[in-house]
């Protein structure tokens, strides 16, 4: 790692930590500090690149925020990371290039994005635990339901990991025995998440209290307008109509993913300083 890359280190660390806090308090960070990030980051690097008369400083910041804009919108769309998370992947972009060499930088980028999705997973799943926890009875209810809506799929998928492992185990390709293993875990997983999601991270809020962003739960009535649930969250228009109303509206929250961000980036300064 180039020193002059230090301070970046120490830009982004303290962002990543507010974001965390930020998301734990509203589930949400903010839009203007994670575009702060990418601001600061590019022109801490253009200053670098002007003061060390070499202009890759600067190039490779932009280099990097293309490449995890582009990842960060795939995984916007592929409902993976929620706004404010795809926004701070595209913030990192701009800080992780440590070094002038090109494939030295590739492999950093590498290292981050694998740490971020197991991290991601990792906490995902002991928050997830968390929730149950709290949430004994309701949950048990729920996946006893979730399984019973299911079985088809679940059933459907069992009989597939056994064609498959009966496939390996006759042409002998001992090794490919993971493959049917795995497939066996995702419907599984499919309805511990489903679980989760319905019995533990449904939230009545009164609709003043509702934020842009927020993930309706359900379709919601405002007059003769519907307001159906959205991916990308309620807009500035849909929040209005909805703060009309005086009732509690149902909302869906997110498991917090920042936290996964945090210790990726630890990890990553851990193993390149």
């Amino acid at each position: 790692m180039l020193i002059e890359t230090l301070p970046l280190v120490v830009l982004a660390l303290i962002w990543i930590i507010v974001a965390v806090v930020q998301d734990f308090k509203r589930r949400e960070v903010a839009n203007w500090w994670n575009f702060s990030l990418i601001a600061i980051a590019l022109a801490y690097r253009a200053f670098l690149s002007v003061f060390l008369w070499n202009a890759w400083y600067f190039l490779y910041g932009l280099i990097g925020f293309g490449i995890f804009f582009a990842l960060a919108n795939a995984f916007y769309y592929g409902r993976i990371f929620a706004g404010g998370d795809a926004k701070l992947l595209m913030g990192l972009g701009a800080v992780l290039l440590f070094s002038l060499s090109i494939i030295s930088n590739l492999i950093t980028f590498l290292y981050f994005l694998v740490l971020v999705l197991s991290a991601g997973g990792v906490w995902g799943l002991v928050f997830s635990v968390g929730l149950i926890i709290k949430n004994k009875e309701s949950f048990a209810k729920e996946f006893k339901k979730q399984f019973k809506k299911n079985r088809k799929f679940v059933y459907t998928i069992f009989l597939l990991v056994v064609i498959l492992a009966a496939i390996v185990l006759l042409f002998g390709q001992y090794l490919l025995i993971t493959l049917p293993i795995l497939l066996l875990f995702f419907p599984i997983l499919y309805t511990y998440a489903k679980s989760v999601e319905e019995s533990c991270m449904i939230k009545s809020v009164n609709s003043k209290e509702l934020t842009v962003g927020d993930w309706l739960y359900q379709e919601t009535r405002v007059g003769k307008k519907i307001i159906k649930p959205n991916w990308q969250g309620l807009g500035e228009k849909e929040l209005a109509l909805l703060q009309k109303l005086k009732k509690k509206v149902k909302i869906k929250q997110g498991i917090p993913f920042t936290p996964g961000f945090l210790i990726a980036f630890v990890i990553l300064i851990w193993l390149f300083v």
